[in-house]
């Protein structure tokens, strides 16, 4: 069990990185309640473990050196994080307190449990942040332990665990805070929480033609070796 709890270390780890996917998981929960922002967490976490799945199938072996330099795989992800960055900001709260509501209840369309699911997923693995992650955690704990053995596997079941607790606990808090926004504070998150998104997106653009290392911090390759 004790490769079990290692790989919890480096799910606490992730927990913390800041990207797209926690400020789509916040908002969501913000906008739309408890159950939507749950949702939005189960199709990051599918998207993790299929990314984690094709590199544990070898994958990795492609891509590990090209992936951080390849092209395609920015430009896609800086459409994505514009567009959602867009929609996000274009949104207004539909926050209607109760004592102001005299009428006919108000019926609002929310969009399916399917939808919210494939949002997370689609958001997560068009970022390509998140490949280099995995196919880093990857190649260091098959060097550490060998590839395919048991260890490899209880490493990664304790960080996907540890992952989707805290992001099922990120929806939690979200929701609580919301009970205490109003309208018009709501809406002002969206607009921020969309110029990040386009502002990630940007960036990845622009890292296909200017090298950005010297402005914004490269992924730190995760080492293993020190936990």
């Amino acid at each position: 069990m004790s490769f079990y709890f290692q790989g919890v270390t480096l799910g606490i780890t992730l927990a913390f990185l800041m990207g797209p996917a926690l400020f789509v998981l916040l908002q969501t929960s913000l906008n739309r309640g408890l159950k939507a922002g749950l949702f939005i967490a189960l199709g990051i976490f599918l998207s993790d473990v299929s990314v984690l799945t094709l590199c544990l199938a070898g994958f990795s072996k492609i891509f590990t050196q090209e992936l951080d330099q390849n092209v395609f795989f920015k430009i896609l992800g800086g459409i994505v994080l514009i567009v959602f960055g867009l929609w996000t900001f274009t949104r207004h709260a539909n926050v209607v307190p109760e004592e102001e509501n005299d009428g006919p209840p108000i019926n609002l369309k929310i969009p399916g449990p399917a939808i919210y699911i494939l949002k997370g997923f689609i958001l997560n693995i068009s970022n390509p942040g998140v490949w280099f992650l995995w196919i880093t955690a990857v190649v260091s704990t098959n060097s550490a332990y060998g590839a395919g053995s048991y260890a490899v596997y209880y490493f990664f079941a304790g960080t996907l665990s540890m992952t989707l607790a805290t992001d099922l606990l990120k929806c939690f808090i979200a929701d609580k805070i919301s009970i205490k926004l109003n309208s018009k504070v709501i809406t002002w998150t969206n607009r921020i929480i969309g110029l990040l998104l386009m502002g990630f997106g940007l960036l990845l653009g622009l890292s296909c033609v200017i090298n950005l290392s010297h402005f914004v911090p490269a992924y730190g390759v995760y080492n293993i070796h020190n936990l």
